[in-house]
């Protein structure tokens, strides 16, 4: 069965098809592309690349691709610039297209490239892992990493299509499978209270799991109509910046840790879980609920605290760091309940720290 939506964006809006076996759709896009003038090329990394050799050649035949080596610190100006290279050597002009078959890190990484090589060129999502099913590959943010911090250099930059072939799935490590399911819950806790309690009521989702398409199709949808509302994330009290829930928490840790320890969907797990306490200790959220998280987080064999002890104070100056930081404060999104979510810019350093504290940090 075929899942599809738009994501309405007037003249850059697009659609999402979800279903197993998407590579011969695919394949006939890349043809219909290269009758038109349009060339197409593709970026992954190393580890899809190999898996996925079969997948490739129906979908693409012969593109040139360009593997880089998987993992977050390809997120990086050096592989922007090696992208960039492969644009030019690949003889890519303003009509041509780059494809983003991977996860969330080529996903970000090849529409910064795309949004920013001659201009802009058209870019599409393949996304191959859970997390950037549901999550990274909808809405159009693009970006690297810097030194500083994750994400800091982007642009808001949209796909032409994306496609979400669920049989990609079936090779993923279980680890990475987990991380993504952090992402879903999150879209349970911010938006859709209906989605929390079937994921908390149904047994552990997997890739062939008969509800996982139809979970997937929620999750993207809630997206679609947060980022039809605020594509650029400019709405003060609400919008696009509540899908950062749990994200200020997850990005520090991913930055203090060097992008090596944790995978995103990892850091968002430890995330998620110190936003649902901030969000009781400021009276928002009652403790039962704050209990459903953390022991759906623990379910799915996430981490709800960290795992190393981690210094408060470069924890916190890396959450100033952040991109969503307001006029020097961090900004914070917090439930009132399961499945409605707001956002606070004045919570103390002190509470902060403390949360840090009761997760592992030290002083």
């Amino acid at each position: 069965m075929k899942h599809s939506l738009r994501v309405e964006l007037g003249e850059r809006g697009y659609d999402i098809s979800i279903a197993a076996g998407l590579a011969g759709e695919i394949g006939k896009v890349v043809n219909a592309l290269a009758k038109r003038k349009r060339p197409c090329v593709v970026l992954t990394d190393e580890n899809v690349a190999r898996i996925q050799e079969a997948f490739f050649q129906e979908a693409f035949g012969e593109c040139h691709i360009l593997a880089l080596p998987p993992g977050e610190k390809s997120k990086s100006l050096k592989c922007l610039g090696m992208v960039y290279d492969f644009l030019c050597k690949s003889r890519i002009d303003r009509n041509g297209c780059l494809f983003a078959v991977g996860g969330g890190v080529t996903g970000d990484l090849g529409g910064f490239a795309a949004a920013t090589y001659l201009r802009g060129i058209g870019f599409y999502q393949v996304p191959t892992t859970l997390l950037a099913m549901v999550d990274s590959s909808v809405g159009g943010k693009t970006g690297i990493n810097l030194e500083a911090g994750k994400n800091l250099a982007g642009a808001f930059y949209q796909p032409r299509e994306v496609y979400i072939d669920t049989a990609l799935l079936e090779t993923l490590p279980a680890r990475e499978f987990a991380a993504g399911m952090a992402e879903v819950i999150k879209y349970g806790m911010l938006s859709d209270s209906a989605l929390f309690d079937t994921i908390e009521a149904s047994e552990l989702l997997h890739a062939g799991h008969s509800q996982l398409p139809g979970v997937i199709h929620n999750c993207c949808a809630i997206k679609a109509a947060i980022v039809k509302a605020d594509e650029t994330e400019q709405a003060v009290v609400d919008g696009r910046a509540l899908l950062n829930l749990g994200h200020t928490f997850a990005h520090a840790i991913e930055t203090v840790t060097a992008y090596g320890e944790y995978a995103h969907g990892e850091a968002v797990a430890v995330g998620l879980v110190l936003a649902s306490r901030l969000s009781q200790r400021l009276g928002s959220l009652d403790e039962s609920s704050v209990n459903r998280v953390c022991q759906l987080i623990e379910r799915y064999e996430l981490p709800g605290r960290l795992r190393q002890p981690l210094k408060v104070s470069a924890l916190c100056d890396a959450m100033k760091l952040d991109k969503k930081v307001k006029e020097g404060k961090p900004r914070f999104v917090i439930l009132k309940a399961i499945g409605e979510a707001v956002i606070v810019d004045d919570v103390s350093e002190e509470l902060i720290s403390e949360l840090w504290i009761e997760a592992g940090a030290v002083g």
